[in-house]
């Protein structure tokens, strides 16, 4: 210990400078033959993983995967020429504006008559819902047309015994205060009064003719396109209709109605003509400038 702080320490302190220099270059030499010897060293590159075959969805609603499939459509679908009438700006102008006013008038309604309306318009309302845009063209909807009385009255207790729980439990105050001026609570007189009920079902998945499944993408809005177009049919052929969604009646309106589990029910439309003193609340829409932005 004597010797150490006699002759080692102060040898170090003295030539501390010395001692910094000497370890820097040993590192430098260090570092460039090991550099050196990482360029000369032959690495393999790594085993690249199996490809795997990915298959895309939209999980709308948490789904899964369904099972593979051959492709909905063909890839050697044969494309035709598009036809389409190309009109001046003055008629297009014309039409748009026409039309407006023509679905401005568009109501929601719960007062309807007992009189009859010829299948053939129910026909043709849901074959013009059917012309709806959807993901690869897979048409993921089903509308059940319902005339039949017995079925009426099965399908208006189960949606009214679940709507007396909604608004005395589920929906809360506010929900109910907001329902107030609309008039409206869990009895449902349309679905019976109305000559047709369509019910609007989305299907969540296909079925092959060997019964496998197959991707239905963008089913939902899909299926709220349809709806949405259907809508528009019911009020241009005179008709009117009112929007029900049934909530938490689904499985038992699947099961009166022998629908298969890949559907599920979106909306129940009550479709006739208007009872005669039929009212509907004083509403005004939103102005453009209010739905509408330019970018």
């Amino acid at each position: 210990m004597v010797l150490i702080e006699k002759f080692v320490l102060p040898l170090l302190i003295d030539n501390f400078l010395t001692v910094v220099l000497i370890a820097g270059f040993g590192y430098l030499i260090y570092r460039n033959h090991f550099l050196a010897h990482v360029r000369t060293r032959k690495f393999k590159p790594p085993t690249p993983p199996p490809a795997r075959r990915l298959q895309f969805t939209n999980r709308e609603d948490g789904e899964e995967d369904q099972e593979t499939c051959e492709p909905h459509l063909p890839a050697d679908l044969e494309q035709i020429p598009f036809v389409h009438p190309r009109l001046s700006p003055e008629e297009s102008q014309r039409r748009a504006h026409e039309f407006y006013q023509l679905m401005n008038k568009r109501r929601s309604v719960r007062f309807f008559s007992s009189d009859p309306v010829p299948r053939s318009v129910v026909d043709d309302v849901i074959r013009t819902a059917g012309t709806a845009p959807s993901g690869a063209h897979t048409e993921p909807w089903t509308f059940v047309a319902i005339c039949e009385k017995d079925t009426k009255a099965q399908i208006r207790q189960i949606i009214e015994e679940e709507e007396e729980i909604n608004y005395t439990k589920r929906m809360g105050a506010q929900w109910v205060r907001d329902l107030a001026g609309l008039r409206t609570n869990w009895v449902k007189e349309y679905l019976t009064e109305a000559p047709w009920l369509i019910v609007l079902f989305k299907q969540t998945y296909g079925i092959t003719p060997d019964g496998r499944k197959k991707n239905h993408y963008y089913h939902e809005i899909s299926a709220a396109i349809s709806g949405g177009i259907l809508l528009s049919a019911i009020h241009y052929a005179g008709l009117v209709t009112l929007t029900s969604t049934p909530l938490n009646c689904g499985p038992a309106l699947r099961n009166i109605l022998g629908r298969p589990a890949n559907e599920k029910a979106m909306l129940v439309l009550p479709v006739g003509y208007p009872a005669k003193d039929a009212t509907v609340p004083a509403l005004k829409r939103k102005p453009l400038e209010e739905i509408m932005v330019t970018a």
